[in-house]
């Protein structure tokens, strides 16, 4: 089964913005267009809205305006401000590490030396002693 073929658009039967087309006799109406059905519902509702007087707000309070402002940049910035020292600080934690471990495996070292040292002299000691 094919689908069914639409017919041809007939492009000389649409009109061109130059052109004037004739109305047919009842479609013609005198005076402004009708607003539709529910805009005529609408109409009380908007007309109490439009000559309403405006409600008076109560004091500007910048200082409290100020205070939301801050506390949210606080709350988004704490965290990408963590992240960002931590990368920062990361390389910089990590040499001083290893300089720390470094140096007491040195100091370790003269002091295991000086232990050694003692106690070999201190049985070289003994051994003159015998």
């Amino acid at each position: 089964m094919s689908p069914p073929r639409t017919p041809p658009l007939n492009l000389q039967a649409v009109p061109t913005l130059t052109e004037v087309i004739e109305l047919p006799a009842g479609a013609r109406t005198s005076g402004p267009p009708r607003p539709a059905p529910v805009a005529d519902a609408l109409a009380p509702a908007i007309e109490s809205v439009v000559q309403a007087p405006p409600v008076e707000q109560p004091g500007f309070d910048e200082e409290w305006l100020v205070q939301r402002v801050l506390a949210d940049l606080q709350r988004h910035a704490d965290p990408m401000l963590e992240a960002r020292l931590r990368e920062a600080l990361a390389p910089a934690l990590a040499r001083l590490t290893d300089a720390l471990v470094s140096e007491a495996r040195e100091e370790l070292h003269v002091a295991l030396r000086d232990v050694v040292a003692r106690a070999v002299s201190q049985e070289l000691a003994r051994q003159r002693v015998r």
